[in-house]
């Protein structure tokens, strides 16, 4: 048995998330067990999306974040890791000079990613062995607080992508234009709709969140009716039950309807009347395209 213990830090427009996991290979067989996964409510995108900027008091809270994670992964001994930022960061004009702030502090480089290379890194995870749903055509739906991804796969080949300026944060903070909805239906209804055989795939924290509400198993999809009915009820909750009741964290409270509005249009324009949600984010797919790229070759002989 031979294992790889890797690390990744998937630094989103809602929170800043660092994983921990261990590649087990043993028998031929590659096995990836997570060892630790800690969330912190930085919200980047809140300043981003407002002010064009993160403020300083931003800064200083996601720093402070970054060095925590520094330390977690020395005491972890991870081998090897990665951190990358999404569109938040992209955003942020002070975004190269934070991402410099943080090198110098910590030592851990930022990258910062395209949406596309956002899809890619979902996309090298085991999504469709994790439902294993009974079509074979997708419409990949991944609602971030700051940007919505969008990917048409069709037999498990991704024949386009798009990336929407319509995210939970954006959206809670009414930054969405109009003319960004309008761009989201008309690409969905010429590139999705057509395309039979399918079911929607959601990824992110409000998805992940209301799949596990539901208790369901992973490879049991949701309707497009029990989502709608869902965010209905959530909305008439204030966000003081929806933590009390719901047991749902402070920064997810307030934004989880934002962002299952946004999936339910996405659902609507692509004709999907399913979703299934796999809980495959950004940081297991950079935990697999790490060893795939730096360890699988020299181990795996």
């Amino acid at each position: 048995m031979i294992v790889t213990k890797l690390g990744a830090i998937d630094i989103g427009s809602n929170s800043v998330r660092c994983l921990i996991v261990n590649v087990v290979y043993k028998d031929g067989y590659t096995h990836y067990k997570k060892v630790s996964m800690i969330r912190l409510p930085v919200r980047l995108g809140q300043d981003v999306f407002k002010y064009g900027k993160i403020r300083k008091v931003t800064r200083d809270r996601f720093l402070e974040g970054m060095k925590a994670y520094e330390h977690l992964l020395s005491v972890h001994g991870v081998q090897d890791f990665r951190a990358v930022a999404t569109s938040a960061m992209r955003e942020a004009k002070n975004g190269r000079q934070i991402v410099n702030r943080v090198l110098r502090k910590t030592g851990i480089q930022i990258e910062t990613i395209s949406g596309k290379e956002e899809a890619r890194l979902v996309f090298s995870s085991k999504l469709y062995d994790t439902i294993n749903a009974d079509v074979s055509n997708f419409i990949y739906i991944d609602v971030g607080g700051g940007s919505t991804e969008i990917s048409i796969i069709e037999g498990k080949q991704v024949l386009r992508s798009k990336s929407f300026k319509v995210g939970g944060v954006r959206l809670m903070n009414e930054l969405v234009e109009q003319g960004e909805w309008t761009k989201m239906q008309r690409w969905l209804e010429k590139h999705a709709a057509p395309l039979k055989d399918k079911a929607a795939i959601g990824a992110g924290g409000n998805i992940n969140k209301l799949h596990k509400l539901s208790l369901k198993p992973v490879t049991e999809a949701l309707s497009y009716e029990y989502v709608d009915g869902q965010r209905t009820f959530i909305e008439g909750l204030d966000v003081d039950r929806r933590i009390t009741e719901m047991g749902l964290n402070f920064d997810r409270a307030d934004v989880i309807t934002f962002g299952l509005e946004i999936y339910l249009k996405a659902m609507q324009w692509s004709g999907c009347g399913r979703i299934y949600v796999p809980k495959i984010g950004v940081s297991d797919g950079l935990i697999r395209d790490l060893y795939h790229k730096e360890f699988r070759a020299q181990i795996e002989q």
